[in-house]
Parts: C-alpha cells; sequence; structure tokens
C-alpha cells in the first residue's frame, strides 16, 4: 500500500515477529548494567531531579502510590511534568526529554497543539468547558467522525473509552439478544467489571482483576490472539448458552499491538463474528485517526458494526471516548420506533460530563487539523525510522531484543513480559510463570529508568508513540540516545 495516507508502509510481519518473541522469553534476560543503573540513579534522579522527588514524596501523603494515573509510575520515583509542547516534556527541575510515551497515544499532531489550543482558548472566553446541553461542536465532531470513517453511520460522545466499551456491550446484547462477550486475549478494553478480564497476559482470566467478583465474568471469555479456531471453538460453545452478542478486538493486536496480529486473523474476526450472529466491536482507542483517518480497520478492510474511540477523540483533552457504528445497532442510544413501528430498547448510558463543548471543539480541531497536516503518514514515516534504527542497534550490541511496529505504534521488547501466556491445562506452572513475569516487569521498569536519564520518556519501558511533531533530525537524537543504553544492557544471572 506504500502508506497511501496511512501510518503503515509495510505491516509487520506478525508471524515473524511472534516467533522472536518466543525466542526472546526462552532466552535469558538481559537488562541493564546494575553499575550503570545505580549512576543513573544517582547522578541523573538523584542531582538533577531533586524537586520531583520532593513533591512526589508530598504528594504520598494525600495521593495512594504519589500519582493519579498509572503510566505515571516510574522508578525510581515518579517525575513531575510542567509543560509538553510537540515532541518534548518539561519537568520541575528544568529537564527536558523526548516524548514517547505521547499521554499514551492521543497526541498524534504532538503535545499542546498551538490551533487546537487556540480553538480551545477561544471556546473558553465563550462559552466555558461545560453546559450540560447541547453545544454545535458535539454536531461537528459527530459529523466529522462520520465523514471519516466508513462503519460509522453515528455518533455517541462519551467520558472514557472504558465507558465506551461498556456502552457498546450493552448495545450487542439488546442489539443480538444474546449474552455472552468474547475478547482477546491480553486486550485492553477498559477497566468495567465484565471487560476487566483476560488483560494483559492471555489466559490470566479474572486474576489481574482484584476487586471484582468472580462471577461477574460468567458470561466473559477470552481468545487467543492470532488463533481463529480458538475464536469459532468458543463462539460455537456460546451458541448452546444464550450465544454471542459481541467480539472484541484491538485490530493490530493486544495491548496496542504488543503481541501483533494479521491481516488475515482481524478480517477472520469479522467473519467468524457475524456467521455467528454476533457484532464485532473494533477497539480504536488507540489505533484510530493514528494508524489513518478512517482508522486500522479502514488499513485492515474490515466494517466492524461498532468502533471504540478514545484518546484523540477529544484532542488529548478530558473526555476522551465515544461509540459509532452502523445506525441500525446504534438505534439502541436512541428512542423511538424502527422501520416497522417496533420499540426500540434503549441501552442504559449516562456520563454528565460526556460530550463537553471543551472536549467536542478539542476533538474536532485535532482530526482536522490530523486530516490537513498528513499526520497519520508523517508519525508512522517516523516511527518507521525509529523502528530501523533500534533494530540496527539491537544488532550491533548483539542483544535478544525486539524492535517491530505498527505505523507510530512502536515496540521495544527487552523482556518479553506480555507475550507469556497461561495454560490452563497445565495450571501447576501458574506460580511459575507469575513470578517470571513479576521479575521481568522490575527489569522493564529499570530499562525506562534509564531511557529516561538520557532524556527518553516512554511507556512502561517498551511501548513509543512517535506524532508528526517528530522530524529526522529528532529521531535520529533519539536513536543516540537508546544507544548510550543498549550499549551498557547485558545478561542478568
Amino acid at each position: 500500500m506504500a502508506y497511501d495516507g496511512f501510518a503503515i508502509d509495510k505491516y509487520v510481519d506478525a508471524d515473524r515477529v511472534t516467533a522472536e518473541l518466543d525466542a526472546l522469553i526462552r532466552q535469558p534476560i538481559f537488562s541493564i548494567n546494575r553499575e550503570k543503573l545505580k549512576e543513573y540513579e544517582e547522578e541523573y534522579f538523584e542531582k538533577k531531579c531533586p524537586r520531583s522527588k520532593a513533591m512526589i514524596e508530598e504528594a504520598r501523603e494525600v495521593i495512594p502510590g504519589g500519582v493519579q494515573h498509572n503510566l505515571a509510575f516510574n522508578y525510581p520515583f515518579p517525575i513531575v511534568i510542567t509543560k509538553a509542547e510537540g515532541a518534548k516534556l518539561y519537568d520541575l527541575d528544568g529537564n527536558w526529554y523526548y516524548d514517547l510515551l505521547q499521554a499514551g497515544g492521543p497526541t498524534i499532531l504532538g503535545s499542546n497543539d498551538p490551533v487546537v489550543r487556540q480553538a480551545v482558548k477561544e471556546l473558553l472566553d465563550t462559552c466555558g468547558p461545560s453546559t450540560g446541553l447541547f453545544h454545535e461542536y458535539e454536531y461537528k465532531l459527530a459529523a466529522k467522525i462520520r465523514e471519516l470513517v466508513p462503519s460509522v453511520e453515528k455518533f455517541r460522545m462519551l467520558g472514557s473509552g472504558t465507558e465506551a466499551c461498556m456502552t457498546a456491550l450493552r448495545i450487542a446484547r439488546l442489539a443480538t439478544g444474546h449474552k455472552n462477550v468474547l475478547k482477546m486475549g491480553g486486550a485492553y478494553h477498559g477497566w468495567s467489571d465484565q471487560l476487566a478480564y483476560g488483560i494483559r497476559i492471555p489466559g490470566t482470566k479474572g486474576i489481574m482483576s482484584k476487586g471484582i467478583p468472580g462471577f461477574v465474568f460468567r458470561h466473559t471469555d477470552e481468545f487467543f490472539p492470532g488463533d481463529l479456531d480458538d475464536l469459532e471453538q468458543k463462539l460455537r460453545r456460546n451458541k448452546r448458552h444464550g450465544g454471542t452478542a459481541a467480539v472484541f478486538i484491538e485490530p493490530i493486536g493486544p495491548e496496542s499491538g504488543t503481541r501483533p496480529v494479521s491481516k488475515v486473523f482481524v478480517q477472520g474476526c469479522e467473519k467468524l463474528a457475524h456467521k455467528y450472529g454476533a457484532l464485532l466491536v473494533c477497539d480504536e482507542v488507540v489505533s484510530g485517526f493514528r494508524i489513518g483517518t478512517g482508522g486500522a480497520q479502514s488499513y485492515f478492510g474490515i466494517d466492524p458494526d461498532l468502533t471504540i474511540f478514545g484518546k484523540i477523540i477529544a484532542g488529548g483533552y478530558p473526555g476522551a471516548g465515544g461509540v459509532g457504528g452502523h445506525a441500525d445497532v446504534m438505534a439502541h442510544l436512541g428512542a423511538g420506533l424502527d422501520s416497522q413501528g417496533k420499540k426500540i430498547p434503549k441501552a442504559l448510558c449516562g456520563g454528565t460530563m460526556a460530550a463537553t463543548p471543551l472536549s467536542c471543539v478539542a476533538g474536532y480541531t485535532a482530526i482536522c487539523e490530523i486530516e490537513k497536516r498528513n499526520a497519520c503518514e508523517k508519525a508512522g514515516r517516523m516511527g518507521d525510522r525509529l523502528t530501523r534504527g533500534l533494530q540496527a542497534l539491537i544488532q550491533k550490541y548483539d542483544l535478544p531484543f525486539v524492535a517491530f511496529n505498527q505505523g507510530s505504534v512502536c515496540h521495544l521488547d527487552s523482556v518479553g513480559t506480555m507475550h507469556y501466556a497461561i495454560n490452563w491445562k497445565r495450571p501447576w506452572e501458574l506460580p511459575k510463570l507469575l513470578k517470571e513475569t513479576g521479575i521481568r516487569q522490575k527489569e522493564m521498569e529499570y530499562m525506562g529508568a534509564a531511557y529516561m536519564a538520557e532524556g527518553i520518556i516512554t511507556l512502561a519501558g517498551s511501548r513509543l508513540y512517535t506524532s508528526a511533531a517528530y522530524d529526522e533530525e529528532m529521531i535520529d537524537d533519539v536513536l543516540r540516545r537508546f544507544e548510550r543504553v543498549l550499549a551498557c544492557c547485558e545478561r542478568i544471572d
């Protein structure tokens, strides 16, 4: 396809990457040299980040863990960010960093884009952030999404991706009359009770869902990513037990493509869902308006019944969530009669602070700017350059690490923590697996700290998002900083 407006030039060979990740978790652990890690702790974090450290210590007195968001938990302590601009972040102590976290993915244009910021300022000068009543930008945002995403005939703004996933499941049950939901193992579809299942590592079931009683998952199950036979087996089983209302997928693979899946698999999910009378729900919280303005679904050539939006839908501002889809299923968020005069049951859906004027104007402006600037393709080209450079460094220093990307969603996997899977036919292996992933998770934190000390902020030390604010010179500088870390990695016994 050679980009053609998308972030992807050539789609990743999912089978090859899977084989490389399989090999990685069989290898001994390679990570940052302990002497170098100690040097980073003492020379960078202690000497150059004292104000961040002091503020976090104070914050722990009033905030559980000291921060309000899981992305902010970093070793050896969270850094306090005071300024975001384009491809860079600035902390309380005056240090600056290349931003490869990108707020978890929404800032496709770059952080605090001036055009979006100006639109928000004008909105605040006139209307204010919220009225509780209808605002013109609610319509403009919905119409823009319908224009760009072929599967979306109607759109409903919500407060978060979690809320959108909850709502999609309710719609699916009303539209199909079925009870059960199947979701891609390891994928994250928010933290609501019924969908907080099988997250991070395929096969975990409810292990990672502390505080949720097991009976809540009675009608929820997971299927293994990349395995259409497993999906069909579970669809066939559900057919005898209330049917399947929805099949949830992340189109580029679970956890934003951390375990990539093939085009054939994604297209197969659509066919199987419809074969068994289920809706296909495409979670594009990360990939929407990042892989392309039509989403990853346009790149893969699928037509999901419902699409989950988040992140960019509010342009990086609060209130980032929504669900869109075919008119017949989205009718369950309205009220009235169908074409035959039959009353349509309405799904329970609320959210006082959903679709605020602020979030809608920010989202509409950001999406328009992404389209105007061809931001998806530009960010994807930067992702390709970064990934090629990382692959060369891995080879240069003879490391078992794996680097790959789906456009501007890049991965540098040093330990393969999220490539493990639980086999419930061998439950006695579970304690060993949990211990091993815990060890590897800690090494991810150490690597993330080393990157940060070199002026690079990542997501969990393994996921890297590029934006349209990057240029080739910046990416090359990022690679020089990565090299200083990778040159100090060794086997950890």
